[in-house]
């Protein structure tokens, strides 16, 4: 396994890394919609969904591969009213579409309004 570690992308907020290669899969932890090169969250969900995906490749990309690779992804938000919104924004991301969870949360760090995780595949 190797864990990766992405500079253009916000540091863990945490005891975590930002994904995990087991060579054949990679597991990406949660992305805030953090700037990295401000360490701010981006103001609202649009810019804060928006974020979340830039963060999610980036990551991606230090290992190799592109979100052309995700295969399941979880999307966490703070309001599900905020579910369609959201969407219209992850559909930009995605030229196929992976599988999906999307659930209403209590709350996320730093009071975030979305995060998303995924899995990636190699092959």
């Amino acid at each position: 396994m190797k864990r990766i570690v992405s500079d253009k992308a916000p540091a863990a907020l945490g005891p975590y890394v930002q994904a995990v290669d087991t060579g054949s899969t990679v597991y990406c932890s949660g992305q805030l919609g953090i700037d990295p090169a401000t360490g701010t969250l981006a103001e609202g969900v649009v810019a804060q969904a928006h974020q979340s995906l830039k963060n999610l490749q980036a990551v991606l990309a230090e290992a190799g591969l592109t979100l052309d690779n995700v295969v399941k992804t979880t999307v966490f938000v703070q309001d599900l009213g905020d579910f369609g919104t959201v969407n219209e924004i992850y559909a930009q991301y995605f030229h196929e579409y992976p599988a999906r969870s999307c659930v209403q949360i209590a709350a996320l760090p730093k009071n975030a309004l979305v995060e998303i995780e995924c899995i990636a595949a190699r092959g």
